[in-house]
């Protein structure tokens, strides 16, 4: 059934109070590392002073001895993963890669690899047992950037990785893991037909999602291997397939309990603690409660890339771009896996480009494994095509916002990736900027306006719902998906539209492994799509089960019954005549009409919504210091239909905030040894709320037709042009084009000085 009618909509679309937010807000709600158990042993991590070194022997003698250490695993403790085995299905990671990054295997790979761990009856007693463990390393070459690790001479991380993609297959080991290509048209013909072609260089260094809860998990392994998993992650599936596999268990020995999550941003779709708690309690019969410090995660967890990118393209003097091309060359870290496949797909996909062509590199280098970042890989490539865009619509003397205009994809696109657009809303996005307040407002000395568009493709997958009704008819939804972005709230009032009964009446729960159906992890955007779609279908057998019991009580064909506005009715004067049943009524009846009403659903969701975004940024620039202050900040998106609207501008105002804390201040800072030097957030500068002005929200809302209520996802489309936005609002203010990230005072200031002697020259 379809909901796409916004006018017969009673719930969704409004702005209830989160069904989670007293427990949050009174500190009652549960986190992973809050979690106890009798008996419980502390964990922690032996790590890599090194970033790159051939591990020559691990001594535990010295830390076992220690009184009230109870196990030292290594990766001798740990089950080989047999070749068929290591790669899970379609899952989004090569299972040894990922096991050998739980614990290091013959090397390590970076500094704060993991190589041993203990568990002690005390935190303070398993810091010391860490000391204790001796380790002796072969120190070797390691490499830290991308075109370095590119080279042909370069240190090679692993010896048995050769590129894919590439023709004919190369019989030399390489960093070089893969390369991806997509084009369209005549690239070469395309140029030709240009008069004005342009070419630039940009950069940009690892960030980190920077959530505010630290890794943490709690194992308890009983001596029948039964075993239970409390942790922080976007995915107890996800933690229960990986655990099982890396630690030699059945995956039906597993029950993993999904804990609230204070932030993942993707970081947390892949696991670091949890093979080694389960093995240290395995090991030591006890529960192992295991918590990362703060350095811990910037040191050992995934960054997203550091990258290179060239941009090159032609246009004709009215502004219609000939062709376009691209390449991108991201760092993956110590195993095989950076998202540039996304960021080649994302960053040409709001244009309507004849001929393109984007080659992507993935790069092994000596530091911590990427993990998917917000529209992972989307964010790097964009800053690039959309500075570049820019500076291409300055040569033309063409608006910006005019440029994108002739040149956006439109209904009917063909993207360079493969797809044609069909049921976008780039267009309306570029329509409401042009019509904005912001748009229309003046700039004073020193200041600067920049635009900028971004496309994230979102994702369905598999889905799990049920749908319950009490005895008292209030409902219990149970779905399969850590609350991240709001889903709760979502799914209540999905749920409460089909059934026809309050917001409140409808208590959405997130079930564990044991009790909901298998259901991908948060992320993709894709649980308001996917998972809005299961609970709908579950809310829709539920209906029709109602009327069947109504059917029963009066004693009328099903057929004859139909549901409108939380209650039975006859269908018509054929059917008879009786009084409507709520809900309530029906359920009070349910023992003798069948039994308790319930329905489940398992869905593989297609044809995800693709998501397309304009921001408008305006800054300021201190000349003397090189400061940028964020003046005002609009983000404008087609979000399809907007579930819970708050939660909507929330996903889009925290996407801007953290964009812009990638344009002008985080990075990773490591000093010629490989050694992060900056793994806290003293020496880590992300946004806080001094930094910000109020960020403006321009709801789009193409429905999507793919979905029962029209929604898009939107959690990762406002991340993807704030760089771009920003750098763009810099060029516009100071007449300086900055093309390496972070734009932060210093670099701003150095080039404010070199420019001074040229304009003096001139």
């Amino acid at each position: 059934m379809s909901y796409l009618d916004k006018s017969a909509l009673r719930l969704v679309g409004t702005r209830p109070i989160r069904p989670d937010g007293v427990d949050k807000v009174t500190g009652r709600a549960n986190f992973g590392a809050d979690m106890t158990m009798p008996g419980m042993l502390w964990g922690r991590i032996k790590r890599s002073p090194h970033a790159h070194a051939r591990i020559v022997s691990i001594d535990a003698e010295k830390a076992l001895a220690l009184p009230g250490v109870k196990a030292v695993v290594t990766r001798a403790d740990f089950p080989d993963i047999p070749p068929d085995k290591r790669v899970i299905g379609a899952a989004p990671h090569n299972l040894w890669d990922l096991s050998r990054n739980c614990m290091a295997l013959g090397k390590a790979l970076y500094e704060g690899h993991a190589v041993a761990a203990v568990a002690a009856t005390s935190p303070a007693i398993a810091e010391q047992a860490l000391d204790l463990i001796e380790v002796q390393y072969e120190v070797l070459p390691h490499v830290m950037d991308v075109e370095a690790a590119m080279a042909p001479d370069a240190p090679l991380l692993h010896d048995n990785v050769f590129t894919a993609g590439v023709e004919p297959k190369p019989t030399k080991p390489s960093n070089i893991t893969k390369m991806v290509r997509f084009a369209k048209g005549d690239v070469e013909a395309g140029f030709k037909e240009a008069d004005l072609i342009i070419e630039r260089r940009y950069t940009t260094k690892p960030v980190h999602q920077g959530y505010i809860e630290p890794h943490a998990c709690l194992v308890s392994v009983a001596a029948d291997g039964q075993c239970t998993i409390f942790s922080s992650s976007q995915g107890q599936f996800m933690v229960r397939a990986y655990t099982s596999r890396i630690c030699g268990a059945d995956i039906a020995s597993i029950r993993a309990i999904p804990a609230e999550i204070g932030g993942g941003f993707g970081g947390k779709t892949i696991i670091y603690l949890e093979p080694l708690a389960y093995m240290l309690s395995k090991k030591s019969g006890r529960p192992v409660k295991m918590v990362m410090s703060r350095e811990e995660v910037f040191r050992a967890t995934g960054p997203t890339s550091g990258a290179v990118v060239e941009v090159k393209l032609g246009a004709k003097k009215d502004g219609h771009i000939t062709a376009a091309r691209t390449v991108l060359k991201y760092q993956a870290g110590a195993f095989p896996g950076s998202p540039v496949q996304q960021g080649c797909i994302c960053s040409l996909a709001v244009y309507d480009l004849p001929n393109a062509e984007t080659i992507g590199y993935d790069v092994l280098c000596n530091r911590a494994k990427v993990a998917a970042y917000r529209a992972p890989g989307a964010p790097i490539g964009s800053f690039a095509v959309e500075s570049c865009v820019d500076e291409l619509a300055r040569e033309l003397k063409i608006d910006p916002l005019k440029l994108r205009e002739i040149n956006g994809a439109k209904e009917g696109t063909k993207a360079t990736h493969g797809p044609t657009w069909v049921n976008i809303g780039y267009q309306k996005t570029l329509e409401a900027a042009k019509a904005s307040e912001h748009l229309k407002t003046p700039l004073g000395p020193n200041q600067g306006r920049g635009i900028a568009s971004g496309y994230w493709h979102n994702a369905g997958g598999e889905s799990s719902a049920a749908c319950h009704i009490n005895e008292d008819g209030t409902v219990t939804v149970t779905e399969g998906h850590p609350d991240i972005g709001g889903s709760r709230a979502s799914m209540a009032l999905m749920v409460a539209e089909v059934l026809g009964v309050p917001f409140e009446s409808v208590r959405p729960v997130v079930g564990d492994t044991t009790a909901i159906g298998f259901s991908a992890s948060t992320g993709g955007s894709r649980v308001t799509f996917a998972g809005g779609m299961a609970v709908t279908q579950a809310a829709e057998k539920v209906v029709g089960e109602l009327k069947k019991r109504a059917a029963v009580i009066w004693d009328i064909s099903p057929e004859a019954v139909e549901w409108k506005d939380g209650k039975v009715y006859p269908a018509g004067p054929n059917a008879g005549s009786f009084e409507p049943l709520s809900l309530a009524e029906i359920a009070s009846k349910a023992a003798r009409t069948g039994g308790p009403i319930s329905a489940e659903v398992q869905i593989n969701a297609q044809g995800q919504g693709p998501g397309f975004t304009t921001h408008i940024c305006d800054v300021e620039v201190d000349r003397e210091t090189g400061y940028v202050k964020i003046l005002r900040y609009t983000a404008i998106q087609d979000v399809g239909r907007a579930i819970h609207p708050s939660y909507v501008e929330g996903q889009m105002q925290g996407g801007v905030a953290q964009g812009i804390g990638w344009a002008l201040n985080e990075e990773y800072v490591y000093d010629k040894e490989g050694r992060l030097e900056n793994p806290g957030f003293l020496d880590y500068r992300v946004p806080v709320a001094s930094d910000m002005p109020m960020i403006d929200t321009i709801l789009i809302e193409v429905p999507n037709p793919r979905h029962p209520f029209g929604a898009r996802g939107c959690g990762e489309v406002p991340i993807v042009p704030p760089m771009a936005a920003v750098a763009n609002a810099i060029a516009d203010a100071t007449g300086i084009r900055l093309r390496d990230l972070p734009m932060s005072p210093p670099k701003l200031r150095a080039a404010l000085d070199a420019e001074q002697p040229r304009l003096a020259a001139e």
